[in-house]
């Protein structure tokens, strides 16, 4: 009868292959799954931003007031992967634009997120599907 004492070299690198090939598969699509979860940070500072313009709209009937102040928008997203901005301001319109900054910036398919007064949401950077189903 054989005993076994251990794996030959061949057997270890046929293990560290199939490793290999698993990895250069699955970090890739970590990496695509964590920007696009981070996309949630966007939404967040969009979404508190716009409740602060409508509360402005609400107090002065005007997105920007003549009269009076409203508070300031938040210029970073909750968690800093986003600056948030706005844009074309008036008394009955708003654009408001988060922009990917820091490890955020390799999300290049959504590299900005926008929403207006009309809630109408848009992107760059080339993905359709930025703002989820």
């Amino acid at each position: 009868m054989k005993s076994w004492k251990g794996f030959t070299l061949i057997e270890l690198m046929i293990v560290v292959a199939i490793i290999a090939v698993l990895s250069a598969i699955a970090y890739p699509a970590y990496t695509k799954y964590v920007l696009r979860s981070r996309r949630s940070d966007a939404y967040a500072a969009l979404n508190q931003a716009q409740t602060v313009m409508e509360r402005c709209y609400a107090q002065y009937f005007s997105y920007k007031p003549t009269t009076g102040s409203c508070p300031a928008i938040s210029t970073t997203s909750p968690e800093h992967y986003y600056s948030v901005a706005a844009s074309n301001v008036t008394a009955t319109t708003y654009t408001l634009t988060a922009t990917a900054v820091g490890p955020q910036a390799a999300d290049t398919g959504c590299a900005t997120l926008s929403v207006d007064q009309a809630g109408n949401k848009t992107s760059t950077g080339g993905s359709t599907d930025c703002w989820g189903s």
